[in-house]
């Protein structure tokens, strides 16, 4: 429910959440009825509640109701519906998750399924959409939101279409062709008059479009294949550009104090270093139940499923940047399992790959305090979590002091 005059959100609401074709709709009666309700949004962009310039979102997640107060912009629509997605899903013994998926579909029958998580800027987006030059058969779940079952490992994707940043792409790209909605963005004239877009964040920041699930032409919506491989996509420049953690513990910790750095697709408060290290758990800041609960989930993942655990760094190691093609390269060789991968130093359950141009200077004293810090910073984290509704069990500070 919204104002009349903010029907556009409404549409673009209907255009990310309802493509409700046949095969969908067969789907959906053929499915295991389960006893919730539908989830109920109220939203009224113009009533800003005093002392809460920015906005005000209220969650009855026990209802599935939302109130959006003060916000004008689809995002906060999109994000507070999956909030409550995802905290429904989790009272139905899913996980949720707040990244991408994609299933490679290899030869003699066998697949591999992975899952990226990060949050928007990390490269879920571009890592869950890349064709690698046509090379694989593949399969896209989501690049955003979806969630796993922790018993037979399938997959669900929660958005049939995709809410894409418009920076990296041109008036003239292709991709254009798919938007259904736009925000945060411009229009102009071209030189037949024509109203166009004025993409790549010209007129200012996090300019967005929804797009068509046709713009992908290997969509699925559904992967009943287990996942094989979780990915956490960080920012951490004392991380080499990847990491194998061999203990469930320490995989679900990790995601819990998933360490990366904002990015332009984020409003951020005046006096927040936008390159600052953050921890968000999970990459996924849209949680109303109890951390606890995510990571007792993922950790069954690890435990008792087979799934496995790897760390990316997107960003910078130490002083020099992972480049796509380095990530794509490690991804695909992880894929075809070819990967060849050594203790990481003395640091327990933790592996890691030579990578020309990015071998950790293990002899170097002050790389061995870089990571302490780090690691100690996740640390602090868990230990302020103490007391709170987000604590975590005492086996996550256990594990990080094995590497401190």
């Amino acid at each position: 429910m919204i104002p009349k005059d903010h029907a556009s959100i409404l549409y673009s609401w209907i255009m990310n959440f309802k493509f409700f074709d046949a095969a969908v709709k067969e789907f959906y009666n053929d499915s295991l009825e389960i006893p919730e309700g539908d989830i109920y949004i109220y939203s009224d962009p113009d009533y800003v509640v005093p002392g809460h310039p920015g906005g005000l979102a209220i969650f009855d997640p026990a209802h599935n109701c939302a109130m959006i107060l003060g916000m004008r912009y689809f995002g906060e629509h999109k994000k507070g519906t999956l909030t409550l997605a995802w905290s429904l899903a989790n009272r139905l013994g899913y996980v949720a998750c707040h990244g991408g998926m994609k299933r490679y579909n290899l030869e003699n029958g066998k697949s591999y399924t992975i899952g990226v998580f990060g949050l928007s800027g990390s490269g879920k987006s571009t890592l869950t959409h890349e064709k690698h030059d046509g090379r694989y058969d593949i399969s896209i779940l989501h690049d955003d939101a979806y969630i796993i079952n922790t018993e037979d490992l399938s997959s669900i994707a929660l958005e049939p279409t995709y809410f894409d940043k418009m920076q990296d792409y041109p008036v003239e790209h292709p991709a254009n062709e798919f938007l259904l909605t736009l925000q945060n963005v411009g229009v102009t004239m071209d030189e037949e008059g024509r109203k166009v877009v004025l993409a790549e964040d010209v007129r200012n920041n996090n300019g967005r479009a929804i797009k068509s699930q046709f713009w992908t032409d290997n969509r699925v919506n559904y992967v009943d294949e287990p996942v094989n491989a979780i990915v956490w996509l960080m920012k951490d420049k004392t991380l080499p550009p990847i990491l194998k953690i061999d203990d469930p513990v320490l995989a679900s910790t990790m995601g819990a104090t998933l360490a990366t750095r904002r990015s332009t697709a984020e409003k951020l408060d005046a006096h927040v270093d936008p390159n600052a290290l953050v921890i968000e758990p999970y990459a996924n800041p849209f949680r109303t139940y109890p951390l606890a609960l995510d990571y007792e989930s993922y950790k069954k993942l690890f435990s008792e499923c087979g799934v496995e655990c790897y760390i990316m760094n997107t960003g910078f190691f130490l002083d020099n940047k992972v480049p796509k093609e380095v990530t794509l390269d490690l991804l695909e060789r992880l894929v075809e399992g070819t990967l060849e991968f050594k203790p990481f130093y003395k640091y327990p359950n933790l592996e890691y790959v030579e990578v020309p141009g990015f071998e950790p200077p293990f002899q170097v004293r002050e790389y061995h305090h870089q990571l302490h810090k780090a690691f100690e910073f996740r640390y602090d984290y868990v230990e302020n979590l103490i007391g709170h509704k987000n604590e975590l069990p005492e086996e996550v500070l256990e594990v990080l002091k094995t590497l401190m």
